[in-house]
């Protein structure tokens, strides 16, 4: 329908070029604010152009000039065959409006759907895809290796695979990349209770039947518990053993072969069970960046920097930046410095970040860098943007911070190091079983093939559509019950409706009905809920741009439930097999609709992480 929107556009345009000569008007007129827009109700028509814009050139009221303007082109229509087949054109109050030529525009999509089957959303009406050439690298995940994912790596993981797969659909190449936090104080109290309470017993993952990552989250929670007096002998607390681990971190930087072993033996338990639930949740990476390998980075560019007068030495020997133009004046109104280099001439966090932004784009020149990392980092952002900015990197104003809120729990936030948070893993098990209870209360589980496996998939669908089906901005409370539901807005509901279509198609195989494209058919597809949906199916190409140019998987949930929704209003109002009976080729026209309907719903679960099912 691009190209439709392009034609009336063109069209009212020229009409009133030609309103312009009878009034004998000089001014230009206000061509690119002219805007195709869609009518609030099917009663309206399809398409819509508000004449305001033209109000001032013409001195008319702009319900005035819709009426001239549809009057011309009625007119003309005769003379110009290709705008006569547009539709029926008319004014409505200051809109000049079209109901589209439903044959001709419906065959010209669902062709453009079968067509592209895979590929159909990549494309714009000229056929280029609107991100091409473009090359973004992504970085998504982060996490610690002193612990398992939890429930905010699965937001942060969910948006950073959903917007990979948005934008590499509009045809960009993308790069994914995960930063490895492996190193710092935080691993060096895993490891400290480690030695406290399993090495003499030699306890391993595999000894005691637990995944790695949820062997040395064990250890870090029983580290503050032993610092507490929690563990051991209750009551009884170890203030000293802070110190211990911050001893052990100073040997570890100091290249202790004895810590270093640990440290690889405790990461490496870490980094395979994480990388286990990365399998499992559809997410990869083209590229890990560890921190132990990247923390000393950006110091010689911090110390050019202070050469070129860039950044100053405090009176306690830091190297610092006056970030007041980035982010404000504190509310003491006092300028905002920030420290790049201690005053003993070791990194902070963000040194590491402004070296591992340098080394990227020499890895892999990006025209983007998207950072996808909770808004409690907001300021580091600015904050690191501004000083790549400062030390002259042309590429500085391509780098992107996707911000996203935290995900609550209905009894607060999670916090690691008490064991209150809700572990990925766990969190994916539970959903998995109520999906298989689910199943079976259905009396479904010997009809859906391999019930262990749809579960699972239902379970990935319940959680990633629930995370992102709300703009990444906001703060979000997650809802396990909510998010299993078959009804309503949910992953479950999206993969029933596709498990519903692929069964009218195969029954309709199977009475020896098969989907028709020719034109004479497709021209049969005039009822309005025949029409709503095809407009649907016609949206997606637009849907997907949208959310690849705003890093937004929100309004492609959206798009999936809005779609749907049109299917089910479809095959309520218009039998699809049932018609065969009074007219075959309206069976065969509907069944091409419904075919093209499960084709578009497929390509976009892909984008959201939701895995179809043919069976449900």
């Amino acid at each position: 329908m691009t190209d439709q929107k392009e034609l009336f556009k063109s069209a009212v345009l020229k009409a009133a070029a030609r309103l312009k000569l009878e009034k004998a008007v000089e001014c230009e007129l206000p061509q690119s604010a002219v805007r195709v827009e869609t009518p609030p109700s099917p009663e309206m028509g399809d398409l819509g152009i508000p004449m305001f814009a033209f109000a001032k050139a013409f001195r008319m009221p702009p319900a005035a000039i819709a009426s001239a303007v549809a009057d011309i082109i009625r007119k003309n229509t005769e003379s110009d065959k290709e705008t006569g087949s547009l539709g029926e054109f008319f004014a409505a109050g200051p809109y000049v409006n079209i109901r589209l030529n439903k044959a001709a525009v419906s065959a010209g999509i669902l062709k453009a759907v079968l067509s592209q089957g895979a590929e159909y959303g990549s494309f714009d009406s000229q056929g280029n895809r609107p991100l091409a050439g473009k090359k973004i690298m992504i970085e998504f995940s982060s996490p610690n290796t002193n612990k398992p994912l939890h429930l905010g790596h699965l937001r942060n993981d969910a948006l950073g695979e959903s917007v990979s797969r948005i934008v590499r659909k509009a045809g960009a190449a993308v790069f994914k990349v995960d930063l490895i936090n492996d190193r710092g104080i935080h691993i060096c109290k895993s490891m400290l209770a480690y030695r406290l309470f399993h090495e003499a017993t030699g306890d391993t993952p595999q000894s005691l039947g637990m995944k790695g990552d949820h062997f040395v989250g064990q250890c870090y929670v029983e580290f503050d518990r032993y610092l507490k007096g929690e563990k051991d002998r209750p009551g009884t607390a170890h203030p000293q053993a802070q110190q211990a681990a911050e001893e052990m971190l100073v040997k570890w930087e100091a290249g202790d072969p004895e810590i270093r072993a640990l440290w690889q033996k405790m990461n490496g338990w870490t980094l395979d069970g994480l990388k286990e639930t990365y399998r499992r949740t559809g997410v990869s990476f083209d590229k890990f960046y560890l921190e132990s390998e990247t923390y000393l980075k950006g110091k010689n560019e911090i110390m050019r920097g202070l050469e070129n007068g860039i950044f100053f030495r405090a009176e306690d020997g830091s190297v610092r930046i006056d970030v007041t133009e980035a982010v404000g004046k504190g509310k003491d109104g006092e300028d905002h410095e920030k420290v790049l280099l201690r005053k003993d001439g070791t990194s902070v966090y963000i040194t590491q970040d402004i070296g591992t932004a340098i080394s990227r784009h020499n890895d892999w020149p990006f025209n983007e860098l998207v950072y996808v990392v909770a808004s409690e980092q907001n300021y580091h952002f600015k904050v690191l943007f501004y000083i790549l900015k400062k030390l002259g990197f042309s590429w500085t104003d391509s780098l992107r911070h996707l911000s996203y809120g935290l995900v609550n729990l209905p009894s607060g936030r999670m916090k690691s190091r008490e064991g209150t948070v809700v572990d990925a893993d766990d969190l994916l098990d539970a959903l998995h079983a109520q999906a298989l209870d689910a199943i079976g209360e259905r009396g479904r589980d010997g009809s859906v093939g391999n019930a262990d496996e749809v579960a699972e998939k239902v379970a990935l669908a319940a959680l990633h559509y629930y995370l992102l089906n709300v703009s990444p901005a906001k703060d979000m409370l997650f809802n396990p019950e909510e998010s299993l539901s078959f009804n309503g807005n949910t992953g479950p509901y999206l993969q029933y409706m596709g498990a519903r279509i692929s069964s009218i198609l195969n029954k309709a195989k199977e009475s020896g009905l098969e989907p028709s494209s020719a034109d004479e058919d497709l021209a049969l597809l005039t009822h309005e809920s025949e029409w709503a949906l095809i407009k649907e199916l016609e949206k997606f190409p637009a849907a997907v741009f949208r959310a690849a140019e705003s890093l937004d998987p929100s309004g492609m949930a959206l798009y999936l439930y809005d779609v749907s929704k049109s299917f089910s209003a479809f095959y309520r109002d218009c039998p699809i097999v049932g018609a065969a009976a009074e007219n075959r080729r309206l069976s065969q026209a509907r069944l091409c609709l419904a075919e093209c309907t499960l084709q578009v719903m497929k390509n976009a679960m892909e984008l959201v992480l939701v895995p179809f099912l043919e069976k449900m």
